[in-house]
């Protein structure tokens, strides 16, 4: 059984709040991802993704520079067991209407997996 814990990414790219949304999306390009957690005092607050860029900034008219991440993250961010099948993380991102699932384990966040995980090869070394 493939697990969501062996396609997550192991380690998500976080900005602090009151990181700019240009600032957050300048990091997403650098780094090559599509979402970046929203952290405050080392807790996780949200995230903001390609998505909440292009509809909550750009297709909101609010392409200021100064516009903090909070104002068009997503909070809370849902979650789910790393060893829990691909299946039931499919099931909780349609429940949730979301690309992107925060993975846990013991109850702390250890990554992240998005619908673009499903579709990248799995070799039996990711086993």
């Amino acid at each position: 059984m493939i697990t969501v814990g062996n396609l997550m990414q192991n380690e998500p790219v976080t900005v602090d709040a009151g990181t700019s949304v240009v600032e957050a999306v300048k990091l997403m390009k650098a780094c090559n991802v599509e979402s970046v957690l929203i952290t405050r005092k080392a807790q996780v607050v949200g995230i903001v993704t390609e998505s909440d860029v292009v509809k909550k900034f750009v297709g909101a008219d609010k392409v200021s520079y100064f516009v903090p991440v909070e104002d068009i993250m997503s909070s809370p961010v849902p979650g789910i067991e790393e060893r829990r099948p691909l299946t039931e993380a499919a099931d909780l991102m349609d429940k949730h209407r979301t690309l992107h699932l925060g993975v846990t384990k013991a109850g702390a966040l250890i990554g992240l997996v998005s619908v673009r995980d499903f579709l990248r090869p799995v070799s039996i070394d990711d086993f």
